[in-house]
């Protein structure tokens, strides 16, 4: 069944991936990302001619997920053109490396606007139209560093990210009895493929990181590791596929959460764990109604 979808941080990496692949596979799709007629506006006529040659529904969409506002009027933009919205694929995210200490508070807090409270601002503006519809499929790219073993000197983005993973786990309790499914999905490390690592932000405090002279090469070595322990046939786009087959998936059949580490940080296993942990305790407590979303009949 053909979706409409709107994904967010969709001008490059795992986003863009997704979002020409879901249009691939016959799917509504609105590749979201900020100033479209402007910084991103070379972006935005790729997909445009993506689009136009492949002859797929995607659509490049303005939405910053700082802004409440932008929110709100890209989610009415696409009710207004579809008159539904069926997936909102939370992507938008930014990677800064550094010692914890040299960042300061207000830079942690623009980790988290873009990680996590940007997820918060879509889901605000997404929300409503999905309980109105009483169907829906949030679908949140969270990252093994939750679960598994990750490296230092990534604190901001890393509590940024495992917050995210938990308010994804505590909706998707307080969604189902309105027919919405939630998937979680936890890619691993890339080192090619995506520009995460390529434009990470820095702190700007660099008397602090200088400070930290003697751990100078740690994460080249860190670099140089998972580029060795990462296989030839890993790539970004194995992200998307998995993002594709969960969004084709017949409701009520989509996974809570889905591993795509080519390295094999440990987050599958853990994950194995906390899952069970997770489902006995809702059982335990009487909430495991709430694993499952209602389907409504239309």
């Amino acid at each position: 069944m053909k979706s409409v979808v709107l994904v967010t941080g969709a001008g490059s990496g795992i986003g863009k991936l997704s979002a020409q692949s879901l249009a691939q596979a016959g799917h509504i799709v609105y590749a979201t990302m900020r100033d479209v007629e402007g910084r991103n506006k070379p972006r935005a006529d790729e997909i445009r001619q993506w689009a136009s040659q492949n002859k797929a529904e995607l659509y490049p969409l303005e939405l910053d997920v700082l802004s409440q506002d932008s929110a709100n009027a890209a989610v009415a933009a696409i009710v207004r053109e579809q008159g539904r919205l069926d997936v909102v694929m939370h992507n938008a995210g930014h990677l800064v490396i550094g010692p914890t200490e040299a960042f300061t508070p207000e830079e942690f807090i623009k980790v988290y606007d873009t990680n996590l409270f940007g997820a918060l601002r879509v889901n605000r503006a997404a929300l409503p139209q999905m309980r109105a519809q009483e169907s829906g499929l949030l679908l949140w790219i969270s990252s093994t560093t939750t679960k598994g073993g990750f490296p230092p000197f990534m604190g901001p983005y890393g509590s940024a990210k495992a917050a995210m993973d938990s308010v994804a786990v505590t909706m998707s309790y307080e969604l189902t009895r309105f027919g919405i499914e939630t998937s979680i999905v936890v890619p691993g490390a890339f080192t090619r493929g995506t520009d995460h690592f390529p434009t990470a932000g820095k702190p700007a405090d660099q008397a602090t990181v200088d400070a930290y002279h003697r751990y100078d090469g740690v994460m080249d070595k860190v670099g140089e590791r998972l580029t060795a322990l990462t296989p030839d046939h890993a790539d970004p786009q194995g992200v998307a596929d998995e993002v594709v087959r969960i969004v084709n998936l017949p409701r009520g059949q989509r996974p809570a959460r889905a591993v795509i580490d080519y390295v094999n940080d440990g987050a599958a296993e853990v994950i194995e764990v906390a899952e069970r942990v997770r489902i006995d305790f809702a059982k335990r407590i009487g909430i495991d109604d709430l694993l499952h979303p209602i389907v409504v009949s239309v």
